[in-house]
């Protein structure tokens, strides 16, 4: 990327996942953690996902001499675990998260929240409440960027909270066809257009909790190149809204080709984006 004058600095970014592992990459830039599966008080992470996660959207490649750096390394991290050592999780933890979000947003300066998380919901109840929780952040102006899910390649398999009409839902670009086609895709429940849009998710390598990097795989992965670019979006440009973000995002992408449900407006083009 061109624009590395831009780094995140100042911009709190709030990511729901198995937790963090501190590593070198995150330096001193985990502001906050909250843990809603067994309540501990230092950050920590016995699955390796969430620290994976966190490392595309903001490492700054230290343990690598910068060869992996994420996307944007100068943003501050508030780590919530909501999935345990296996990636589950419930609910009503998913809720709680999102209430914390809300009653500590000024204070850490959250302004992006990034859900690497999704579920096929068993019920309608279930589903409805994870998207009117989702959307209740949108509504206070945050950005909610979510994941697609692996649930593809038939139509219907985006999960929620991404299934929402509101937030930005990410795909996997390279994950989209063929035997390794199983990023999400629309219509969703209520028939709405889903993923917004695509970015890589296959093979990307990042920090492990053990310390180190390692490589993973899914729409998970993809969903923090966006993250990571809205806040040096917003670092750029304090004022601009969730709806304008969005409204960038569908500007700047790169159409492949692929049907509307399948890609969304196309893949992420972050130089497009951040010259918008």
């Amino acid at each position: 990327m061109k624009m590395m004058n831009y780094t995140g600095k100042g911009i709190g970014v709030a990511i729901l996942d198995t937790g963090i592992s501190p590593h070198p990459d995150f330096g001193n830039r985990i502001c906050a953690f909250s843990d809603f599966i067994s309540h501990k008080q230092t950050p920590y992470d016995d699955n390796g996902h969430g620290t994976h996660v966190t490392g595309i959207l903001c490492g700054d490649g230290t343990a690598s001499g910068g060869k992996y750096r994420g996307v944007a390394p100068g943003c501050g991290i508030i780590g919530l675990k909501v999935l345990d050592r296996f990636g589950n999780g419930n609910k009503e933890d998913v809720l709680c998260a999102f209430d914390w979000i809300i009653r500590h947003m000024q204070k850490y300066h959250i302004r992006v929240v990034n859900i690497s998380v999704g579920t096929t919901c068993k019920n309608g109840k279930e589903h409805n409440s994870l998207i009117q929780g989702v959307e209740k952040l949108w509504d206070r102006g945050l950005v909610v960027v979510a994941a697609a899910g692996n649930q593809g390649p038939l139509p219907g398999s985006i999960t929620a909270p991404g299934s929402s009409r509101k937030i930005i839902t990410v795909g996997s670009s390279d994950m989209l066809v063929g035997t390794e086609g199983v990023s999400g895709r629309g219509p969703t429940f209520e028939c709405i257009c889903k993923p917004d849009l695509v970015a890589p998710g296959n093979r990307i390598i990042s920090c492990s909790s053990k310390g180190g990097y390692r490589m993973k795989s899914g729409t998970s992965m993809s969903t923090p190149f966006v993250s990571g670019a809205v806040a040096l979006a917003l670092e750029k440009d304090p004022l601009l809204t969730n709806v304008e973000i969005k409204m960038m995002l569908k500007d700047s992408a790169d159409d492949m080709g692929f049907p509307r449900n399948q890609q969304g407006w196309g893949r992420f083009n972050l130089e497009r984006f951040l010259k918008l």
